[in-house]
């Protein structure tokens, strides 16, 4: 995987020649933030050697350099999923080539579904923690150059760019949680029953991406910031039917907060 990794690298540097300090990956319906993004370069998925391309709606499938918070950020318009029939090493394929691109911290935004009976539709969560119920990323021949073959976990988010970014929506008066997210394959929403069972094994919302990322980037010794928008609510009394527009719909409602958020936070960096 190095050489796949060196190739696709080397292929991104020669086409952009830029340096980006953060990596930003964003998820469904929340692709947005790009227009906050000066932006320099933008690769599609499908032109870059190696990369998978995006099969979701709602997941652009483009690679974007530029300037945001007055930091240089390279941003996944679009991520992959276990799901779409990848394997989990694709999935986390680009954080790995954002390590080697050079970024100091990562940032990462889904759309998921709340189990707190706390929480309301449009919720934004900072998460501190995460369940995993996937396939573990790590699974397979261990390669030296990527960092410890059993990585801790005990820090998976990072305490410092948490403890900003709530002070951030606190001095502008946007509501925010912490919580538990718990990463499951999809593609089916859960069942009540399942629900329930999330929420007793002590998770507050659940989704299909993001976990996977966050242990990579741990093996990598890159620093994390995650943030969920609760897009529909999987608590008793409380469950509806929902589609994937529906789920797209109120990400989008809520991303110019979740936006607001990120952009002050890299400005404090």
């Amino acid at each position: 995987m190095l050489n796949l990794i060196n190739e696709t690298v080397s292929f991104i540097n020669k086409k952009t020649n830029f340096k980006p300090q953060y990596g930003i990956i964003l998820g469904t319906g929340l692709g947005g933030l790009v227009s906050e993004i000066k932006i320099e370069h933008e690769l599609n998925y499908k032109d870059i050697p190696n990369f998978p391309v995006s099969t979701v709606e709602g997941h652009s499938g483009k690679l974007i350099f530029g300037t945001l918070g007055g930091k240089k950020v390279v941003a996944m318009q679009g991520r992959f999923h276990f799901y779409e029939g990848y394997e989990m090493w694709q999935v986390t394929y680009p954080v790995r080539v954002m390590k080697y691109l050079g970024i100091k911290s990562l940032f990462i935004s889904n759309a998921s579904g709340g189990v707190n009976p706390d929480f309301e539709i449009g919720e934004i969560m900072i998460i501190n923690d995460h369940i995993n119920l996937m396939p573990n990323p790590l699974i397979g021949k261990n390669i030296d150059e990527f960092g410890a073959r059993f990585p801790d976990m005990s820090q998976a988010y990072d305490k410092k760019l948490i403890k900003k970014a709530i002070k951030i929506a606190e001095n502008n008066n946007i509501k925010i949680s912490q919580g538990v997210y718990t990463g499951v394959t999809g593609p089916t929403l859960e069942t009540p029953s399942e629900y329930k069972y999330f929420r007793i094994i002590g998770s507050d919302a659940v989704g299909m991406s993001t976990v996977p990322e966050v242990i990579i980037a741990n093996q990598m010794k890159i620093p994390c910031f995650a943030i969920s928008i609760i897009t529909d609510l999987g608590v008793p009394g409380k469950i509806v039917k929902v589609t994937h527009e529906d789920v797209q719909k109120v990400a989008a409602k809520q991303e110019t907060k979740m936006t607001f958020i990120i952009k002050n936070l890299l400005k404090e960096l």
